[in-house]
């Protein structure tokens, strides 16, 4: 992994390059801004109690087209009531919930399912833009995954990247420290599903410590509906 993040950066001092790392840390960071004031946004909503939580067994399905897979997808799991509609789309916000661990009990994890264009996975931006903005310090706390704060001059303040050193397509997230006082660390994932459908994953940064099982329990929604 380290000696990709060399080559990307030899890449990135010829001419040309310097630009495109600069329009990739943008989408990074724009990414990371849409996804947490969502997530912040529903953490709101949440608390209303005609809010109903999504389950697996839920039915009455919304049928929408994105990337050109059609999705049926349950009424409940929906964000925003504005976006249960049929048809075609270019965005769906949906929220599914993770199962009870011992310490942090059931937790939410907002999805952002999006055509492929209109995202870059996680992955292919360690390489080409988060290992040239590392601090020298590394985080522990979560066993299997290295963490490295961000620079704070490059305006990564309070901004950390987790991944799988040792795999060839890792694990990888960003997290930003809670902007609310009281509130909770942050964090953005995004892959590319099987089907092609691009999917940004927001969710508590306690649930990094389950890292290993996040796509099973992932695919447990998205396959149902099609879009895994």
């Amino acid at each position: 992994m380290l000696e990709m993040g060399s080559k990307s950066a030899s890449a990135l001092r010829q001419p040309g390059h310097s630009s495109l790392a600069y329009n990739l840390a943008c989408i990074g960071v724009f990414t990371l801004f849409l996804a947490v004031s969502a997530a912040y946004l529903v953490d709101e909503l949440g608390r209303m109690d005609d809010v109903p939580s999504p389950g697996l067994s839920d039915a009455d399905p919304v049928l929408q087209t994105i990337a050109g897979q059609e999705l049926s997808i349950p009424r409940r799991w929906f964000r925003y009531g504005e976006q249960i509609r049929d048809g075609f789309t270019d965005q769906i916000n949906l929220r599914v919930i993770f199962p009870a661990d011992t310490a942090h009990g059931t937790q939410p994890v907002d999805v952002t399912l999006l055509p492929p264009s209109r995202a870059r996975t996680s992955a292919s931006l360690l390489d080409r833009v988060y290992l040239h903005q590392f601090a020298d310090e590394t985080l522990d706390g979560v066993p299997g995954l290295v963490g490295k704060p961000m620079l704070a001059q490059n305006g990564y303040a309070g901004e950390s990247v987790w991944y799988d050193a040792l795999s060839p397509n890792p694990f990888v997230a960003k997290c930003q420290q809670p902007i609310a006082e009281g509130g909770t660390a942050q964090c953005v994932r995004t892959v590319t599903l099987p089907t092609g459908i691009a999917a940004i994953y927001t969710f508590d940064a306690s649930l990094l410590q389950s890292w290993r099982g996040f796509d099973d329990e992932v695919k447990k929604w998205l396959e149902p509906i099609k879009a895994w």
